[in-house]
């Protein structure tokens, strides 16, 4: 079992997503939350996965003067990608409103990376789930919003809320990865790196 394989490393988790951390929590990890602020800046040039492994690698650089011989460090990225282009997190309600508009009727990518970095080496892995929205009216979009305020969620929405609920349709992939970590390759990726 992972927890036994993990009793000699020391697992850091940095990430401020309450959604990560109670991942790791169900995963029965036990693991150490750090925090640095890193300015979270990539080349337009960057596509898709792109963008989420240089993201989840930049946030790792922040740490790797710290590390210890026994650490695992953790840091990941999210992005929902729709017509070329990377839906982050959104700045206000209409900014939200916007993004969600957008998605109504279509399906859209969300990738998640994570990098896994220990004082020897880094190994980074991603996950690409398709997401098929049905139409939704403005009313409908503006009470999510309104109720939910998903201004921490990469293409302003949960899933695993309301909207997810009335809006989606379909899936193709793992649901936990839009959720917000694609918990099979944590759990696998760990499991390769702790034997």
């Amino acid at each position: 079992m992972l927890p036994d394989i993990l009793k000699d490393h020391h697992i850091i988790l940095a990430s401020a997503s309450p959604r990560r951390q109670q991942f790791f929590r169900d995963l029965r990890i036990d693991f150490e939350i750090r925090l640095k602020p890193v300015k979270e800046e990539y080349s337009t040039e960057l596509q898709g996965v792109e963008i989420t492994n240089f993201l989840a690698e930049l946030k790792a650089e922040a740490f790797k003067e710290d590390l210890n011989t026994n650490d695992i460090l953790i840091t990941s990225d999210t992005i929902v990608w729709h017509e070329g282009k990377a839906l982050e997190k959104p700045k206000d309600p209409a900014q939200a409103l916007e993004m969600i508009r957008s998605l109504c009727g279509k399906t859209h990518e969300v990738i998640t990376s994570v990098c896994f970095t220990t004082s020897e080496k880094q190994k980074t892995v991603h996950a690409i789930t398709r997401v098929t929205f049905s139409p939704l009216s403005d009313d409908e979009i503006k009470f999510y919003i309104d109720t939910y305020r998903p201004f921490d969620k990469a293409g302003a929405y949960g899933i695993q809320e309301w909207i997810g609920l009335i809006g989606v349709e379909h899936i193709e992939g793992s649901y936990f990865n839009v959720v917000g970590l694609p918990t099979h390759l944590v759990y696998q990726t760990l499991l390769e790196i702790a034997e």
